[in-house]
């Protein structure tokens, strides 16, 4: 792929005598195709040469040439705008998406470097609800694009599996064992059990201190209380791996929190050879008031361990494991402080300084319900299963509207909803709560996954209407020039640099809007251009960037974990 930012900033660092490193940082992008492929702000070296950006622009482009791949050179204002062969540009990305189908955006730049993705990391014997849906799809999409760019990725399903909720459902199934079947939706008893058990914890401290107590005797290996555990836990990974399968996610590791029970010892005693770990109240903690982050409890006065505990016993073993160089955390705004203290406290562990600098928390905002903040204990949650059975409702409502005799209806209904809800959790920035609405989850109109689905749909469609699939040889670049064209030519050129933005920023919002936009801009160039059309060369110009927008659609998609239909 022919890179025509280096290219420009090539031609400006040359002239301006500046390194091109620093120059490529500089070039933009212009908010209008009139104005440009590519502009560079003259006023960063005002500064540097005194002069004003306006004059510098002029005095820079005096001194360049143009050549066959830079078509000409504008002033406007303090910038210095270029416009690119365009004929060239189309050539190049036609026959780069021909020559790699649907590998074509990828690159080996990962290659060497490992990733490890955590996401998902529901909760033993609680249901899977739509707040854990956000983590699991972003965290997927991340996998899947890192691996995509040649990154060694491991995907760590880190479940919720221990801690003092587990002594609460030891002492809730002590007392109620026998009213519950924990066949027929044995997530939900083991729910309505939670809630009993912590509403009777507010009212009776003794309550709350036996649950404490099951968590210690968890730890020290009680057969009962593990019996107890276990069965939780089989439960739940059932449960939860039906969901998985249903939105094709698969992870490399399913080690939770109850996995680094007998690794937390020797990060106890690393914190005390460190001298890093001080007793308070009976109390082992890690004070961290002069980072302004407060005390980071690594054992309870009952010498219980803490989330910080294990997470801590996490890093040291994944850092030792996989020696790598992210270690990512798909984990909800609410816990901020708590990574912040625990990768605070890790500098103390002995671990090398690659594996401490690729530690990141990447918070998501939390997800609301209209009414309020979702809580387990209060059981104000929705459950996936619910948002599945509602979304599939609604699309085969509208199938059966508009369309009742598609081909494989089941099959087609389920990727089309999923793509609603799998887009819903990924299409804004991670770090913005969302507040839940069916209605708007559900829209399949505008910015939406089935509004991408439809556009992959019709690009197919016009090649099925035609017949035929046109040769990459029989395509004439020259008629593909006109303004809706080249914005979608222009579109499926920076795939590859969208996709380098994501790992840079590890935002796959950026790619749902990518996705938005060539959808936008094939709708338009479909409205404005005859496909279909009498003169042949026309019509194969227009057949092939139709199939070449299809292949990059499906891509992205797949990418952010969403399927493509066949019909819709």
């Amino acid at each position: 792929m022919i890179n025509f930012k280096e290219i420009v900033g090539q031609k400006i660092a040359e002239t301006a005598e500046l390194p091109l490193e620093e120059i490529i940082n500089y070039i933009e992008i212009p908010p209008n195709a009139d104005m440009g492929d590519y502009a560079f702000p003259c006023f960063k070296l005002a500064k540097v040469l005194r002069k004003a950006p306006q004059i510098i622009a002029s005095e820079l482009k005096e001194k360049m040439e143009l050549d066959d791949k830079i078509e000409k050179i504008d002033i406007v204002g303090g910038y210095l705008n270029f416009y690119i062969n365009k004929k060239l540009l189309t050539k190049n990305v036609l026959e780069e998406i021909e020559k790699n189908n649907e590998m074509y955006g990828s690159n080996n730049s990962g290659s060497g470097k490992k990733v490890i993705v955590e996401y998902s990391s529901p909760n033993i014997a609680k249901p899977f609800h739509i707040g854990h849906l956000r983590n699991t799809v972003i965290g997927a999409s991340l996998y899947n694009i890192y691996k995509f760019l040649g990154y060694n990725v491991i995907g760590i399903n880190h479940l919720g599996d221990y801690g003092t909720q587990f002594g609460k459902m030891v002492e809730g199934y002590k007392r109620w064992s026998n009213e519950y079947s924990f066949t027929t939706d044995a997530i939900q008893d083991c729910m309505d059990m939670y809630i009993r058990i912590n509403n009777l914890c507010k009212e009776d401290e003794k309550v709350l201190d036996a649950c404490r107590e099951n968590f210690k005797k968890i730890e020290d290996g009680d057969p009962y209380c593990l019996e107890v555990w276990n069965k939780l836990k089989s439960l739940s990974l059932k449960e939860f791996e039906k969901i998985y399968n249903l939105l094709g996610i698969k992870f490399d590791s399913l080690n939770g929190e109850a996995f680094y029970s007998d690794k937390m010892d020797e990060v106890v005693e690393i914190l005390e050879k460190s001298g890093a770990l001080q007793n308070s109240q009976g109390a082992k903690i890690v004070n961290l008031e002069d980072k302004g982050l407060g005390i980071c409890m690594i054992k309870k006065s009952n010498d219980s361990t803490t989330y910080a505990t294990r997470d801590l016993a996490a890093i040291l073993y994944r850092s030792r494991t996989y020696d790598f160089d992210k270690c990512l955390y798909v984990v909800a705004s609410e816990q901020n402080l708590h990574f912040k203290q625990v990768f605070e406290v890790a500098r103390f562990l002995g671990i090398p300084e690659k594996c401490l600098n690729g530690l990141e928390h990447l918070s998501y905002g939390m997800v609301r319900l209209s009414t309020g903040k979702m809580s387990t204990r209060e059981g104000t949650v929705i459950k996936v299963e619910e948002l599945f059975k509602e979304a599939f409702e609604r699309v085969q409502k509208i199938i059966e509207e508009k369309n009742a005799n598609l081909e494989n209806k089941d099959e087609e209904i389920k990727k089309i909803a999923l793509g609603a809800i799998v887009f819903n959790n990924i299409s804004t920035a991670i770090v913005k709560d969302q507040v839940f609405d069916w209605n708007i989850a559900l829209n399949f109109n505008g910015e939406t996954g089935p509004y991408i689905q439809y556009i992959y749909v019709r690009t197919k469609s016009v090649l099925e209407k035609a017949g035929y699939i046109p040769n990459i040889e029989d395509v004439n670049f020259d008629l593909l020039q006109d303004k809706e064209s080249q914005k979608v030519i222009s579109i499926l050129y920076n795939f590859e640099d969208t996709l380098m933005t994501i790992v840079e920023k590890n935002e796959p919002s950026i790619l749902a809007r990518y996705l938005i936009e060539l959808s936008q801009a094939y709708s338009n160039f479909y409205n404005e251009n005859k496909i279909i059309d009498k003169n042949k060369e026309i019509q194969d110009a227009r057949l092939f960037l139709s199939k070449a927008v299809g292949i990059v659609l499906k891509t992205g998609c797949n990418l952010l974990g969403i399927q493509m239909p066949n019909k819709m």
